[in-house]
């Protein structure tokens, strides 16, 4: 991911308005930790974490890039034990995808997911 300096700008006849993909990263993330069956992010950030956590610590397990306006996002995952791999995965393709599209008005490419390992309860 990009470190906070990339921006992706659209013109209008109002003016132009620029996102950062910093600000994308935390997007998917957010939306990434919300969904059931998720541990935290490959960087160790739960759920509980995400409300209090930094833009930083958020976006470690997350990289994106933006080519023509159309936004690929990349993110790893531990998921609980019990929880279909494969159906958390998937559900957190969804929110990912739907999360950035709908608050950023960009276009999503793709959404990989690696799911990096499970996580047991105490």
């Amino acid at each position: 991911m990009a470190e906070g300096r990339e921006y992706i700008s659209h013109e209008s006849e109002l003016g132009s308005v620029s996102i950062s993909e910093e600000v994308l990263a935390v997007i998917a993330a957010a939306a990434a930790v919300e969904v059931e069956g998720v541990s935290c992010l490959g960087s160790g950030l739960s759920s509980d974490g995400a409300a209090t956590a930094n833009r930083k610590a958020l976006t470690r397990g997350v990289r994106l890039w933006v080519e023509e306006e159309k936004v690929t996002v990349e993110l790893s995952i531990l998921v609980r034990y019990g929880y279909v791999v494969t159906d958390v995965a998937r559900a957190v393709q969804d929110a990912v995808f739907s999360a950035v599209e709908n608050t950023s008005g960009l276009s999503v490419a793709c959404v990989n997911v690696a799911v990096v390992g499970v996580t047991f309860q105490k």
